[in-house]
């Protein structure tokens, strides 16, 4: 599994903090290549630790650690492959009830069984908790991309480090007479330096020096290896490369010739010869533009904007695949034989549905399973049964026709989604409405509507006899046409030409009348490894409780911490800033409460509850937030006395200039002004005063005066003084213009002076000239 890059509320919202939360260190980000080194889970006396802060733990806390146990899934505890990996585990595997693995660890200092599922869920619930967090709203969904093409699931970079974790441990029990796999802890830490020398030999051929202080018995131990000892080591696992290449050109009906371009991902592509077996089998270059870790997880991350309505992103055309072909079987009616039909193909398109139709007396069993169980990478082929229940035959006592729909939904996931039973029941003639009418004509022929259900592929199923497909609806590219056509299609040609040839014969009397009715059959689901309900239930409940125990010792620790973190602060700063703020007396009393409260931390405060944290801190706060508020005092103080100054300053020149008639304020009122005179010397008055009062107070003591109340002054100042002073001048409107009618504007003084000019002179014409003295004259048209 490549996890799961998207988690978002809608899930999309998850690619907006997809480099934010990669950086985490639950690792929720990026996870193809990731999800081994990061998906660790640590139970501990009081709570879980997941990711990287777990990782950190896998030494030192080794068997309540949980790594690598991905491959635990869909596994039963006695499988082979489970007992050959419970030798190199740290942590132990049980069996549980249902004969499924479990995982035995020591939590909140009781034994507890953990099933896969169980960790995987804790998993994937930190994962969406650090969504949540980087994202702001709550997550909802997800997405998480399984390959499944061509794979060989014993081929990855864990398989190259065990090989390196082999020699090594032969060499030193040579060399040094030490069995690293008699000490967990030991094997551990060499699996951790055999996967750092794996990615050194990468880039560098030469020599490689691997040192490990105090391995075993307080002894130092090293080795060295090269590149090429390297890939002569891994020999076998690298011939295995190309097996999985040759499947995948089978399975896509390929040639190596058809390919254009290979791009590689996964941590191990890094691995020089891994590369080289790629490119001898394409015969051309490949590509590693990606980045080879996160790849995959970005692909999550863009389906999940496709996916999501609140991005829109170039279109995409993404097709799933049945990885594995999927057959049904059952027992044909009052028969002891079984029918078997492969009703999902290798790579076959997904989500997709069909539909099988059974003729049936009463209810009857479906068992699917893996067609090829030898391609499938897990011992067990079967995936469930399925009872079809409440079937009777018809009421003349032929079999009942029961129409099965089969899914593989888009989560992979195959299931029997419905079943119905179609039932005949006789109805008078004007009874039968239109709409029944081309119901029963629809029943007795193939549909014709193109676009009646996509992606829906119809079968029949004949008691004795194999099932034939054909399709229901128009075919979608993503399945194929069938050439086959059932029996009941084929005998419909031959009813039409019988009833050609009854046209000519003497009417016959009226059979009644037919409906046809779908009954919904209620189906029984018995899948192989599926949780009952109840399970379920209890499972989500022991994780609700641990998820709450977790929130609580975080806010545990984070109380503790902060007792932590304070004494050491203030310790530093009793000795630098804050000592001229704090008498001689009582900063030796304080030094001796904060050593003492550190002492207490490791002894007897190790494991106190969370309000005895908090009752610590506030007793060191009461004695040390006056020795901070008289540091911050010291400093704020002096700049708001001068802000305080300035202002005054300010408001006391306008004042003069006022009194001296400056222009700029002679449209003020007198009275406003010694308001802002008035306000100017109140406060010059009260800061002198305090300024004396606090100039006799030594920095140790608490301060006459305190940076807000000066703050608050000089707002009240500003309120008082600054609507006087900024007042604007009236504005002095000049003489009205009064328009002519048949001349610009002008003022009605020039206008009485140049009638008294113009007394006696000729009157203008009446054909619209202007006067002639007139600059500005004006063009009109005559009529």
């Amino acid at each position: 599994i490549a996890t799961a890059v998207i988690l978002g509320g809608p899930a999309a919202h998850w690619v907006e903090s997809f480099e934010k939360a990669r950086e985490e260190g639950s690792g929720s980000g990026t996870w193809r290549g990731q999800w081994r080194r990061r998906s660790v889970i640590s139970f501990g006396s009081k709570n879980r630790t997941i990711g990287v802060a777990a990782k950190n733990q896998q030494v030192t806390h080794a068997n309540n650690t949980v790594s690598n146990f991905k491959r635990f899934h869909g596994r039963a505890f006695n499988d082979p492959f489970i007992q050959k990996e419970k030798e190199n585990l740290s942590y132990d595997l049980v069996q549980l009830k249902n004969g499924g693995v479990g995982i035995k660890v020591m939590y909140m200092d009781e034994e507890h069984l953990f099933s896969v599922e169980q960790i995987t869920a804790m998993l994937l619930t930190k994962l969406k908790e650090t969504a949540e967090n980087n994202l702001k709203k709550p997550v909802t969904d997800c997405v998480i991309s399984v390959l499944g093409t061509a794979f060989d699931p014993f081929l990855g970079g864990k398989n190259f480090d065990e090989k390196l974790v082999e020699h090594f441990c032969a060499e030193f029990k040579t060399k040094y007479k030490l069995d690293a796999k008699s000490k967990i802890r030991a094997l551990l830490r060499l699996y951790q330096e055999c996967e750092k020398l794996k990615k050194l030999m990468s880039s560098n051929s030469t020599d490689l020096p691997l040192n490990i202080e105090c391995f075993m018995n307080d002894k130092d131990v090293s080795g060295k290896m090269n590149r090429s000892q390297f890939e002569e080591l891994c020999a076998e696992l690298l011939q295995k490369i190309e097996v999985p290449l040759y499947s995948l050109m089978e399975q896509t009906h390929l040639k190596v010739e058809d390919v254009s371009a290979v791009e590689i991902v996964g941590g191990a592509t890094r691995i020089p010869a891994v590369k080289e077996r790629i490119v001898k089998f394409f015969g051309k270059d490949i590509s590693t533009t990606l980045n080879a870790d996160e790849a995959v997880a970005r692909g999550c991350a863009l389906q999940c904007a496709i996916l999501s309505p609140a991005f829109k992103v170039r279109e995409f055309s993404v097709t799933d695949a049945v990885p594995f072909p999927i057959s049904l079987v059952w027992n044909h009616d009052s028969e002891d034989t079984e029918g078997v039909h492969e009703v999902f193909s290798r790579n076959h398109a997904a989500p997709f549905s069909k539909v099988l139709t059974f003729l049936r007396r009463g209810p009857f069993e479906l068992e699917a399973f893996y067609s090829d169980p030898q391609g499938v990478p897990y011992p067990e082929a079967k995936i469930g049964r399925f009872v079809v229940q409440n079937v009777s035959a018809q009421k003349d006592g032929e079999k009942s026709r029961v129409k099965v729909k089969v899914r593989v939904n888009t989560h992979g996931i195959f299931t029997i989604s419905t079943a119905s039973m179609v039932e005949k029941v006789p109805t008078e003639e004007n009874e039968m409405s239109s709409a029944e009418a081309d119901m029963e004509c629809l029943n007795q022929r193939l549909p014709e509507n193109p676009d009646a259900d996509k992606n829906v592929q119809q079968d029949n199923s004949e008691a004795g006899t194999q099932p034939q497909v054909q399709t229901d609806a128009q075919q979608t590219s993503q399945s194929p046409p069938s050439p086959e056509l059932t029996s009941e299609e084929n005998k419909i040609p031959d009813a039409d030409k019988a009833n050609e040839k009854k046209v000519d014969q003497p009417p016959e009397a009226k059979k009644p009348k037919i409906k046809v009715v779908n009954v919904e059959l209620p189906i029984e689901a018995n899948l192989v490894w599926q949780l009952g309900k109840d399970l379920l239930n209890m499972y989500i409940e022991t994780e609700g409780k641990m998820i709450m125990q977790d929130k609580l010792e975080k806010e545990r620790n984070d109380a503790k911490n902060a007792v932590e973190e304070y004494v050491y602060e203030f310790r530093d700063k009793l000795c630098g800033p804050y000592e001229k703020f704090i008498c001689e007396q009582d900063h030796q009393n304080f030094l001796r409460l904060l050593t003492e409260t550190e002492d207490w931390l490791y002894e007897e405060g190790e494991d106190q509850a969370k309000q005895a944290y908090v009752d610590k801190l506030e007793e060191l706060m009461k004695i040390g937030t006056p020795v901070k508020v008289r540091f911050q005092e010291a400093e704020e103080r002096p700049k708001m006395f001068e802000e305080l100054g300035q202002r005054l300053q300010h408001y006391a020149k306008i004042a003069a200039d006022f009194r001296n008639k400056d222009e700029k304020y002679n449209h003020i009122d007198e009275s406003e002004m010694k308001k802002v005179e008035k306000s100017v010397n109140e406060v010059m008055e009260w800061m002198n005063n305090v300024m004396n009062a606090q100039a006799k107070k030594s920095l140790d003591q608490d301060p006459v005066v305190r940076a807000q109340e000066i703050k608050t002054k000089i707002k009240e100042l500003n309120n008082t003084c600054e609507p006087v002073v900024t007042q604007p001048k009236p504005k002095i409107e000049s003489p009205k213009l009064e328009r002519t009618p048949n001349g610009p504007n002008i003022d009605k003084k020039e206008e009485d002076l140049e009638d008294k000019n113009n007394f006696g002179a000729e009157p203008p014409h009446q054909n619209g000239e202007c006067y002639p003295n007139e600059k500005n004259s004006v063009n009109m048209d005559l009529d």
